[in-house]
């Protein structure tokens, strides 16, 4: 018989902290649209999940190249900095494993957009990296 794992984990507060911190520093780079740092962040391959404009359910998995392309398309090459106010709910499965909520607000070159979405991060060597993004609206972009 298999022996199932215990899986009601509650995460301490230096836990929630660091999944906080990460987001504040994958946030600023966003801001700067420093899209390297934003894929230093990232286990690759990095599996996507979305919809497409017809409606479909779309995953795939990304290498760093096509992170990069992707993110530099999508954040531009604007002057100004992009701002977020987000809030983010992480469910933590392990002390290793979190899914997490955010409901934004993205601010870029004076031009407001509301974002949901959600990224499971995984802890590896003491840090948190980002393994998979689940946001709609990418799916005809992924293919």
């Amino acid at each position: 018989m298999i022996q199932l794992p215990e899986t009601g984990y509650t995460p301490t507060a230096d836990e929630l902290a660091g999944i906080e911190e990460w987001f504040a520093e994958y946030d600023a780079a966003s801001g700067r649209r420093d899209i390297e740092r934003m894929a230093e962040m990232a286990v690759f391959p990095l599996n996507l999940v979305s919809d497409d404009s017809a409606g479909q359910g779309v995953s795939a998995q990304w290498g760093r190249e096509q992170f990069t392309a992707a993110m530099s398309q999508v954040m531009g090459e604007g002057s100004q900095d992009i701002t977020f106010t987000s809030t983010r709910t992480p469910v933590f499965l392990t002390a290793a494993m979190a899914v997490v909520f955010t409901d934004s607000v993205m601010t870029m070159d004076g031009t407001e957009q509301r974002l949901r979405y959600a990224d499971i991060l995984i802890r590896r060597d003491g840090k948190w990296a980002f393994q998979t993004m689940l946001q709609g609206g990418w799916g005809d972009n992924m293919r």
